[in-house]
């Protein structure tokens, strides 16, 4: 395997972007999400995200693409501009290969670049120690859990909040 590549998403990327959220949506509970969207909603998805001014990076290993990572609107509420909430996802194949950390470390640098202070992490399922770990390694804290709020698979699944500050962080008041 070569050394992997992080670079900005473009919507060439979105096929296999989209493929690698429908597996998470059918076979995983890292997203709550049911239905697979397709590629064009993931096409609306990205373009909401960079229009908005947020930052979607993608790895590229041997040619191909093994996972992407996002940050988008933690809330709407104007009070929340300075908080962002990540999405990491990997093909299966490249799990356990540090690009999810890679990933991260990107997307923290890039948000701290454009005036972010807080980035919260909302993992799916609390038994999900591989997105627990690399959110640790990156520096985030465990800030809480919500017990049994989703319903996926017949089960109920926790939701685990994890939390790091951007640059400055709530040291000092923004300009605006």
């Amino acid at each position: 395997m070569s050394a992997p590549e992080i670079r900005p998403a473009t919507e060439a990327d979105l096929p296999a972007i989209t493929a690698i959220y429908q597996q998470a949506v059918r076979e995983g509970t890292a997203t709550f999400e049911l239905d697979p969207p397709d590629l064009a909603e993931m096409t609306r998805r990205y373009r909401v995200l960079v229009d908005g001014g947020y930052p979607y990076f993608v790895a590229i290993v041997d040619g191909s693409i093994a996972g992407y990572a996002y940050a988008g609107a933690y809330r709407p509420r104007p009070a929340y501009r300075f908080t962002v909430e990540n999405s990491i996802y990997l093909n299966p194949a490249f799990h356990r290969r540090g690009i999810g950390s890679l990933l991260l470390d990107r997307l923290i640098s890039e948000c701290e670049g454009r005036g972010f202070r807080q980035m919260i992490a909302v993992i799916g399922d609390s038994a999900n120690a591989g997105s627990v770990g690399v959110h640790t390694r990156g520096g985030f804290k465990m800030i809480g859990t919500h017990p049994n709020v989703g319903l996926k698979f017949g089960r109920w699944l926790d939701t685990v909040m994890m939390q790091r500050d951007l640059g400055e962080g709530a040291k000092t008041v923004p300009g605006k």
